[in-house]
């Protein structure tokens, strides 16, 4: 993916693509750096950001996008006083207004605010930032337009001004009686100077020359705290992607299975809460242990038939990670109250009306009598119970899989398959038996 710019009234976004191959976005808001990042752009740029009336861009997300290898580069605007907080943390911050909010000359946000139009109209601004007021003052009283005292005057004036109303038009009707106020509206056609979009551009300018000549060295990056906060805004941005999907609209016409899904999604809801609430993360061995178990069941055994899956199945190796941290915080969860669920189970196979049908198969199972049988013939059945019986290879760990049904160890698991061998065979048995004593039906001629 290319690069990401969120940008506004600051600069057009012809401005932008005439020096950044880049993915234009509206300025931008709590949400949308983390909805970015989960794409992989090839680097992130703030320029512009919303201040009043929408929540901020969050400083954790930008964090984690830097957790990612993203790049992430601020200027200008929203994009400097994030820059100028998360420097320490790997944000890369550009122009003169970063460097005067890093260094405190700078402190107060509305130094970079404006006033601009709606997105239908182009983000016009229809104020003028502060900074940039300072940056033409100074220019001004350097090239002798304006006394210092004047200069000052005017800067006393403006910043005591909402930052809405901050406009050349109305700050200089209000000084209309300063001393040389009228040469210096004149000359601000031509000798203003835009600061905000001077130092977006140069971030674009090194934005460029990052991607081009591969320059950025990811540090590394402090991982970041999956607080209930976090997932609370992952779960709003991903939850509005998804609320309209086409293919859960798919599975609500098939309502079993949708029932049956659901259900697995409510539990997994209840599982990654109380994870977070405890603090507690699979640690990688346990996800490599599902990555494997994943890829034997759908048949990926080459990186690249992962790859084609992922790519199938709309997945990034992140959000791969995170079904397979959702896989295992469902086990943990389960295991955890292992000892809590045969009433439940039985419960619910009364409700489905399988309970009748399992306890007759129970008892008969029961009365067959079991013979003493070597460790080979114990192998044997686990094989037939895995590969004959289930489809699927041997578990590298049987105890870990005996526990996973709610069994104690190996070994239990052995005397369950056993039982059931026994069973399938005298059943089979029976209907051979039957078979041979049923008399053949007489061939008809045609």
């Amino acid at each position: 993916m290319t690069a990401v710019v969120f940008v506004g009234p600051t600069l057009p976004s012809d401005d932008v693509k005439a020096i950044l191959d880049a993915t234009i976005l509206p300025p931008v808001q709590q949400g949308d750096v983390y909805r970015a990042a989960r794409d992989k752009p090839a680097a992130i740029g703030i320029i512009d950001g919303f201040f009043d009336g929408v929540p901020s861009v969050w400083h954790k997300e930008i964090l984690w996008a830097i957790e990612q290898g993203i790049p992430v580069f601020g200027s200008a605007s929203m994009g400097a006083l994030r820059a100028a907080e998360l420097a320490d943390f790997g944000m890369i911050g550009v122009g003169g207004i970063f460097e005067d909010y890093l260094n405190g000359t700078l402190q107060d946000d509305d130094e970079v605010a404006v006033l601009h139009s709606p997105a239908e109209l182009g983000f016009q601004p229809l104020s003028t930032p502060m900074v940039s007021i300072r940056a033409t003052v100074k220019h001004a009283e350097n090239i002798g337009i304006l006394s210092p005292k004047n200069a000052a005057e005017i800067l006393t004036h403006a910043k005591e001004r909402h930052y809405r109303q901050r406009t050349w038009k109305d700050i200089s009707q209000d000084l209309g009686t300063l001393p040389g106020i009228a040469k210096f509206v004149d000359w601000l056609p031509e000798g203003q100077i835009d600061a905000k979009a001077n130092d977006a551009r140069e971030m674009l300018v090194q934005m460029a020359d990052c991607l081009s000549q591969a320059t950025h060295t990811p540090r590394s990056a402090m991982r970041t705290e999956r607080t209930l906060m976090w997932k609370q805004l992952c779960d709003r941005v991903d939850r509005d992607e998804v609320q309209n999907h086409p293919v859960i609209d798919e599975l609500r016409l098939n309502p079993e299975l949708y029932a049956d899904l659901r259900t697995r999604a409510v539990l997994s809801i209840i599982a990654e809460e109380e994870a977070i609430a405890q603090a507690q993360k699979p640690d990688r061995d346990t996800l490599i242990r599902h990555m494997a178990d994943h890829r034997s069941r759908a048949g990926l055994s080459h990186k690249t038939h992962l790859l084609e899956w992922l790519e199938l199945n709309d997945l990034s190796p992140t959000s791969y990670e995170g079904i397979l941290a959702d896989a295992a915080r469902i086990e943990a969860i389960v295991a955890s109250r292992a000892g809590q669920l045969n009433g439940p189970l039985l419960a619910e196979l009364r409700r489905t009306d399988l309970y009748t049908k399992l306890k007759d198969r129970a008892h008969a199972k029961a009365a067959v009598e079991k013979e003493n049988r070597s460790g080979a013939e114990q192998l044997r059945m686990i094989l037939w119970y895995f590969e004959t019986r289930l489809g699927r290879q041997i578990p590298d760990n049987l105890d870990a899989y005996a526990v996973s049904l709610g069994l104690s160890d190996r070994a239990a698991l052995c005397d369950l398959i056993e039982a059931e061998f026994l069973y399938c065979q005298t059943e089979a048995n029976s209907s051979l038996a039957q078979d041979q004593t049923t008399p053949a039906r007489p061939r008809e001629v045609e």
